[in-house]
């Protein structure tokens, strides 16, 4: 079978995403993202709730923030001034929480960060009982986002960006809470029915997005899963209650990846191996990521990177961290996402002058070969 991949793409100033690989990856791709507060410091955006309303706000900050991505980091190639197709989007659009916004759980902005999810708000056993998909697909923050489509085509034409969805157990748990994880045992007949709502409202929100983008003239047709709180569960639990529901959502698309977050993907290597089209995989360098790179030969891989460790690290710790990576998972992306404000550019430089050299060396001991 043909799987068509994904790589890592962080949109600027928002949460990471995918994007379709092309074939022009090198083999030792370095993908950066900054949280919030880097832009906010730089270039005095606010990031309330009208950065993530009015597109024409947002188009005005990003055309500000991508300069200044360009002029501290020159040669980085995915930051293309003379393309102004990524500043009429909708990536960033609630952050990470469209899904659970859609569902009905407020969400708290802030000047120099993403969105948070209200904790005082999550949904009772009652209220999981009686919901239904088409409800939530009609819900006004549905509404908000086609309607931000509405202006972004009129203004700029195509419709540029990726919503980030997260995951079935992601928004379950961001809907639930920590409780999910007693109701797996307790109710397990109602957890299976609240992540297919989870998974219907899900799939059709993402058909009707893309197909809108689509007739702007923005080719998408992906699903890229965010199963960050995975490892809070067994593998076993995550085949018995989750599987079936990511294997919907991989049928339901072209293209398909999963986001693992920056943890020890090992214990669920032989799971995630049942999933169907899987063309993006990422993890953390704790992983072994030998193991992966021979189970999913076919699918694009990623590791992700501490920004903490990135801020702290010596150099030479980062370049055997590197090393590492390279050896056991490439060829791959480095996802060095998340970068502080108050880390200095010549460190983001230097990573990526070692990710290069790395490359380099490798391409050479290749041709030798």
């Amino acid at each position: 079978m043909n799987i068509l991949k994904l790589r890592n793409h962080i949109p600027i100033a928002s949460p990471g995403r995918r994007e379709p690989a092309d074939g022009t990856e090198t083999p030792f791709r370095v993908s950066l993202g900054f949280e919030p507060a880097w832009y906010t410091r730089r270039c005095e955006v606010n990031f309330t709730e009208r950065w993530h309303r009015d597109p024409q706000y947002r188009n005005r900050t990003l055309k500000v923030m991508k300069a200044e991505l360009v002029r501290a980091f020159p040669g980085v190639p995915y930051w293309d001034p003379e393309n102004n197709q990524d500043l009429a989007t909708i990536s960033g659009v609630y952050g990470a929480y469209p899904i659970p916004h859609a569902f009905g759980i407020p969400l708290l902005y802030g000047e120099d960060r993403w969105p948070a999810l209200d904790s005082k708000r999550r949904l009772s056993l009652a209220e999981i009982e009686n919901l239904e998909a088409d409800k939530v697909l009609d819900s006004p923050v549905v509404e908000d986002i086609f309607r931000q489509m509405e202006i972004i085509e009129q203004q700029w034409g195509v419709v540029h960006g990726y919503l980030n969805w997260q995951g079935v157990l992601n928004n379950a748990f961001n809907l639930r809470g920590q409780e999910i994880f007693l109701d797996m045992f307790d109710k397990p007949e109602l957890v299976l029915r609240f992540f297919r709502v989870i998974t219907e409202v899900m799939i059709a929100l993402a058909h009707r997005v893309q197909e809108r983008q689509r007739v702007s003239g923005f080719a998408i047709n992906q699903f890229s899963l965010s199963n960050c709180v995975m490892n809070m569960i067994s593998p076993e639990a995550y085949m018995e209650f989750v599987l079936p529901y990511d294997t919907q959502i991989a049928e339901s698309f072209e293209r398909f990846g999963v986001h693992t977050c920056n943890w020890n993907v090992t214990p669920y290597i032989e799971a995630l191996a049942e999933l169907p089209k899987l063309g993006y995989l990422d993890m953390g360098m704790m992983s072994d990521m030998q193991r992966v790179r021979d189970t999913f030969p076919d699918t694009y891989r990623a590791a992700l990177y501490s920004p903490v460790k990135l801020q702290e690290a010596t150099l030479e710790e980062i370049r055997k961290d590197m090393e590492k990576i390279y050896n056991d998972l490439e060829p791959c992306d480095l996802v060095m996402a998340d970068i502080q404000a108050s880390t200095p550019d010549e460190r983001v430089l230097s990573l990526l002058d070692i990710c290069a050299g790395i490359e380099i060396k490798g391409y050479r001991e290749g041709m030798r070969k």
